[in-house]
């Protein structure tokens, strides 16, 4: 029987899959197997099994394998990523490699004669083998060694000329495949930055996931093709290839697994040539919802009241990457309907929104927060969002707009709530505007949830907690013990943590007395204001994040 037929009398697929893939093959080379995983009626463990009985191999899991990188030299790079196999054991001349297609023989007899070992097969899942590729031979590996096989590929300096050596190395399709995978990578990594760091001996590269930096695997030889990649890059942006001295930014569009992805490019010139931030928008990666932000109940009753109120500021406060846009958009994204008009302006546009005006700034004519604001007070809106209070002039049109009967977000830079308010005070603000027109600050971070695969109860004597930290006799505290889904980290995702201050009838007066931060938060305190470490806390006795990750976004 065929491996179809197998499924099909085991009831893993269905007579009606079974020829839909069979029409989806065609007459292509792609085996049966491999076209019912890709449509999705049925996983890849479940035919590796019945494959594995079939042909009387071991099914391995390669997760829980220590591989010995000794092993690895022993294969050719060029099979490994020519055939999508890799060497996990050897005992008494016998090498064993994990494979997700046994049917290839040409392959294991080729690694038989370049090797001069008996060779065993074991099978194993695509995406696992291709997962342990990456991590031993780097990320781009094979296409790399193409790029070193080439005779016309010269080590790249800063002699060549710029506008005809590495313009054309920069689109040729080696250089194009190269930065296409580090991206898609990071995609598939659920990276929201990616850095290229150059440095003396080598080209780093790093994935930002969850809030983390991660060292992404790459081979040693990419250092040679820094400059074709950053080219290729510029190119993309639509940035000045020739320019290696000034800072530039720019960004573009790809199109991957069905979906458009936005990339914000940052290019600085440092000691050892440019580097490169590229941070990764993609819109349906991201839930515009703030049910899913992680906000109390409590905290999320006060604030859908704030955001229904009919003129007044609302700021949300934070370092960059704690989430700040993310959650006005899922006010707006509440609050939007067919009975108001709402206009954002943004430094970039991070997400489009429907039924919302959003205006790009371009500094480059003139166009400021300030004065995209004094616009937007003759387009007759009723919600405004700013992207982020700036400076003295863009707070005071502001401050305005709330007089003038608008309700207005926006962002600052603070690091909690209270600190907002004296923010403003150095801006030049006065007083009594603020005090007149503020209606709440939301100060937020975001921290990193326990994977929920190898989420695991753990012990914690209490003279190791923190002393603010304090838990009921006898509690279960949860973490992640690390595993492939969460890539070892012991976490996937995030959550937010709150801190939302309320300006009442005291604090407004404080205000216009030009108290200082200290002062206020000692009130807003005894008037009950929790503290993003308080919030924290709470998501540690409910076993959704670790003692340490309150411990690293917040202070006490």
């Amino acid at each position: 029987m065929s491996l179809g037929d197998v499924l099909l009398a085991k009831g893993q697929i269905t007579s009606d899959q079974l020829e839909a893939a069979r029409g989806a093959q065609g007459s292509g080379d792609e085996p049966l197997e491999k076209v019912l995983v890709r449509m999705g009626f049925v996983e890849e463990e479940a035919v590796l099994e019945i494959m594995g009985e079939q042909l009387s191999l071991p099914v391995v899991d390669l997760s829980s394998l220590t591989i010995d990188p000794k092993l690895l030299k022993i294969v050719p790079a060029k099979l490994v990523h020519r055939y999508g196999f890799i060497p996990i054991s050897q005992k008494n001349g016998t090498l064993t490699v994990a494979t997700s297609n046994p049917h290839d023989l040409y392959a294991f007899d080729e690694l038989r004669m370049l090797t001069h070992r008996r060779i065993e097969m074991a099978l194993a899942p695509e995406s696992e083998i291709n997962r342990l590729i990456k991590q031993f031979y780097g990320v781009g590996g094979s296409t790399i060694e193409d790029m070193v096989a080439e005779e016309d590929v010269e080590i790249i300096s800063d002699s060549i000329d710029e506008s005809g050596d590495v313009i054309e190395m920069a689109q040729e399709a080696t250089v194009v495949k190269l930065v296409n995978e580090i991206l898609i990578e990071a995609i598939r990594d659920r990276a929201t930055d990616v850095h290229i760091e150059p440095y003396e001996t080598q080209l780093k590269i790093r994935y930002r996931i969850d809030g983390v930096l991660h060292n992404a695997p790459v081979p040693a030889e990419i250092q040679r093709f820094q400059l074709a990649i950053i080219s290729r890059i510029k190119i993309l942006s639509s940035l000045n290839i020739a320019e290696k001295r000034l800072p530039q930014d720019g960004g573009f569009k790809i199109k991957t697994q069905g979906r458009e992805i936005d990339i914000r490019v940052s290019i600085i010139p440092t000691s050892f040539g440019e580097a490169v931030v590229m941070r990764i928008l993609d819109k349906q990666a991201t839930s515009l919802s703030l049910a899913t932000l992680g906000m109390s109940e409590e905290a999320m009753g006060v604030f859908k009241g704030l955001i229904a109120k009919p003129h007044g500021i609302l700021l949300v406060t934070g370092p960059t990457g704690s989430g700040k846009t993310t959650t006005l958009y899922s006010a707006l994204n509440m609050i939007k309907s067919e009975t108001i008009k709402i206009l954002t302006i943004e430094d970039p546009i991070e997400y489009y929104l429907e039924g919302i005006s959003q205006v790009q700034i371009n500094h480059r004519i003139g166009l400021d927060f300030a004065r995209g604001l004094r616009s937007f007070l003759r387009h007759d809106p009723d919600v405004i969002l700013v992207g982020e209070i700036r400076d003295k002039e863009t707070a005071e049109v502001a401050i305005n707009a709330s007089l003038t009967g608008h309700l207005v977000f926006s962002t600052l830079h603070t690091n909690d709530a209270v600190s907002a308010t004296t923010r403003l005070l150095d801006m030049g603000v006065e007083p009594f505007l603020i005090s007149s027109t503020v209606e709440a600050i939301l100060a937020q971070r975001l921290l990193r949830v326990i994977c929920k695969k190898c989420k695991q109860p753990m012990k914690v004597e209490p003279k190791q907690l923190p002393p603010d930290f304090k838990i009921d006799k006898g509690a279960t505290l949860y973490h992640g013990t690390g595993c492939r889904h969460c890539r070892g980290s012991g976490y996937v995702g995030r959550q937010g943590i709150f801190e939302l201050l309320i300006l009442d009838d005291t604090l407004r007066d404080m205000i216009v007395q030009r108290a200082s931060a200290a002062q206020l938060l000692k009130v807003a305190l005894k008037d009950g204001l929790r503290l993003l470490r308080h919030d924290g806390w709470d998501k540690v006795r409910a076993g959704v994040t670790t003692v340490e990750e309150v411990l690293r976004v917040s202070k006490a």
